[in-house]
């Protein structure tokens, strides 16, 4: 059996697989925000908890809002900045007595899903986050590519291909430049979107409902919600070539982004054909936690 460990800036939740990778036991409490110390504690006494229902002591695998950087072993592009600079694996190392493996939040939501979730038997996967901010994370023949940065599938930072004249220089991002992918794609861009253009605030999958019950200002912007997304899942798909995209995130519960977004995506492919599937995720919410389980293979 293994733990895994979905560490968020709000919950922290946590996970028993058995040896199939059935959920047998699932457990939440909340993030103690901005302490590092607290924080520690809180996954300590979670992990305590899973191991009391299976009766041993169990592997351990964390997914963090962030990376672990290769050259200093610290955490770093962390939306959770009180673990920014910590030498968390280190630490929680010595507070569980045993080797914990960490990875990225996006990267376990891949490594989930390509295990045995909707991309099950797919090779490469590239698992899409659309949520409060835009990520991603790799699997190659199924492991999770972490790359010499430690940053591989980190597409939301990448400038929205192909932008058009209304779309120019785009919005200013968090990481500090403008025109990222995040900036158009995430959730509160598609809000911020719809009023700039109406002066209704609807959240994003409100927005998808309107488009799909004649709104024609929410259909409108559907249309190029969806067409931004094929420009910016077509780039990706030149350089990977994923078997599957499996797409994750508060936004993947908006059946639109499969068809229409599939639709559109062979004109910004350089290829002819085009058979790379996009699908929602098998366990949704879940994926999360069991992909960090999941950081410790069956075998």
């Amino acid at each position: 059996m293994r733990i895994g460990i979905d560490l968020g800036g709000t919950k922290i939740e946590g996970a028993l697989l058995d040896e199939n990778g059935s959920l047998t036991q699932r457990e939440r409490i909340a993030t103690p925000r901005d302490d590092y110390q607290a924080t520690l504690r809180a996954i300590r006494d979670l992990v305590e908890l899973l191991e009391a229902c299976a009766g041993h002591a169990c592997p351990v695998g964390i997914g963090i809002p962030g990376t672990i950087s290769p050259d200093t072993g610290l955490v770093k592009n962390a939306n959770s900045t009180w673990l920014i600079g910590q030498p968390l694996g280190v630490h929680l190392h010595r507070l569980l007595k045993r080797e914990v493996r960490l990875a990225n939040d996006a990267n376990c939501f891949a490594l989930s899903e390509a295990t045995d979730g909707a991309a099950a038997g797919a090779d490469p996967v590239f698992g899409v986050i659309l949520g409060t901010g835009v990520g991603g994370g790799v699997v190659v023949g199924g492991k999770v590519l972490l790359g010499a940065q430690a940053i591989a599938g980190e597409w939301g930072h990448n400038p929205l291909p192909a932008m058009t004249d209304e779309e120019r220089p785009g919005a200013r991002c968090y990481c500090g430049r403008r025109g990222c992918i995040e900036t158009f794609l995430s959730g509160p861009a598609l809000e911020s979107a719809f009023f700039a253009q109406t002066s209704r605030k609807l959240s994003a999958t409100d927005i998808a409902v309107a488009a799909e019950t004649g709104d024609q200002a929410a259909e409108a912007l559907m249309e190029t919600y969806t067409d931004r997304l094929a420009r910016a899942l077509g780039s990706l798909v030149n350089i990977l070539d994923p078997e599957v995209i499996v797409i994750g995130g508060g936004l993947s519960k908006i059946a639109a982004l499969y068809s229409r977004t599939r639709e559109k995506l062979p004109a910004y492919v350089f290829s002819p054909t085009v058979t790379t599937k996009i699908v929602p995720p098998r366990y949704g919410d879940s994926s999360g936690v069991r992909g960090a389980a999941w950081l410790w293979p069956a075998q």
